[in-house]
């Protein structure tokens, strides 16, 4: 074997190292800690109010199924914060997009700032390397804070309550840790492409958050608005008229993945949500009115959701691929 033979790095091994240097930076910085510290806070509002209501029916509710997971979907009644429910998945959808932002909104600028990316480049390791560690990495560390909020919000749940999760809670709960993962993949992909277009991290701090804000807690407002102009309800219209109207509204609100994430997660946490749709017939309508209340299988569940999950995926694919194509192509001097 030759000495540049030696030298030669590993396919594959590039993006595990960049990753493992990534990944120790993150997890001992103050941004961590201090996002961890704000997603639990986050949660613990809406976490006392669920323990106390389970609590107060706790005679209505003994030997009822889904009780355990019932804290993380029980809020105040007839209470929402710009339409989002006051609950701890409601609060961890609204906070999680905000470490998907924060984790990659300046991973190649902020090298470029430093003027340690052409040096980063310069290694014997492929360039696809790089953005394929940090974003690996920023994945990682994202998982371990939700992970770690929702061990301890699950802990607190069975010590003031003494309920004791059944396996069936126990994979649903898995199944949305793993769909709220995605959902943050989606905005770290976002990040990510930020911070590949906008040289200055200020710059793309600015207008991730921005973005964020917009849709998270505008979206669905600035969509109704549109939509009473472009595709308004008639009560007097006919009732298969109206239900193509919601058919289309319903359509237009999932271009948002916040829509698309609550959705999802209203079907994983709650078995007694059987559909995620609107009735495209008046028979379908009526069948689903008629419909005697069950619960549902996590098989079952997970069938429903499904094409939420794929728009999802798709969304974060489409915006790491764009980051991916643009960092290859970008002329890095030193």
């Amino acid at each position: 074997m030759t000495a540049e033979t030696k030298r030669r790095p590993a396919v594959g091994s590039g993006w595990a190292t960049v990753m493992a240097k990534e990944f120790a930076d993150q997890i001992l910085s103050v941004r961590f800690l201090v996002l961890m510290i704000v997603l639990g806070l986050a949660a613990a509002i809406p976490l006392y109010i669920a323990a106390e209501r389970i609590r107060s029916l706790a005679s209505d509710v003994s030997g009822a199924q889904a009780v355990f997971i019932a804290l993380f979907i029980i809020g105040p009644q007839d209470a929402s914060v710009f339409g989002i429910d006051i609950s701890v998945a409601s609060f961890i959808g609204l906070a999680a997009p905000l470490l998907g932002i924060a984790f990659a909104f300046d991973a190649v600028n902020g090298e470029r700032a430093q003027g340690t990316l052409p040096r980063l480049v310069s290694q014997p390791i492929h360039r696809d390397a790089i953005i394929n560690g940090k974003v690996a990495a920023a994945l990682v560390t994202i998982s371990i804070v939700l992970v770690s909020v929702i061990l301890i919000i699950s802990g607190v749940g069975i010590y003031r309550l003494g309920i004791v999760p059944s396996g069936n809670e126990l994979l649903r709960l898995i199944s949305w840790i793993a769909l709220t993962i995605l959902y943050v993949a989606v905005w770290l992909s976002f990040g990510m492409l930020l911070s590949v277009i906008f040289r200055r991290a200020a710059t793309a701090a600015l207008v991730g958050f921005g973005v964020w804000l917009l849709v998270a807690l505008f979206g669905r407002f600035l969509m109704n608005l549109l939509l009473a102009v472009i595709a308004p309800l008639d009560s007097s219209a006919a009732a298969a008229d109206q239900l193509g109207v919601l058919q289309l509204q319903a359509f237009f609100h999932r271009l948002l993945p916040p829509t698309l994430y609550q959705e999802a997660s209203s079907v994983l946490l709650n078995p007694s949500v059987t559909a995620t749709t609107t009735p495209a017939t008046l028979g379908q309508y009526t069948q689903a009115t008629q419909q005697i209340p069950t619960l549902l299988s996590l098989q079952q569940s997970l069938l429903l959701v499904w094409p939420q999950v794929v728009a999802l995926l798709a969304v974060a694919v489409v915006c790491f691929a764009y980051a991916y194509v643009r960092f290859m192509r970008e002329e890095v001097r030193a």
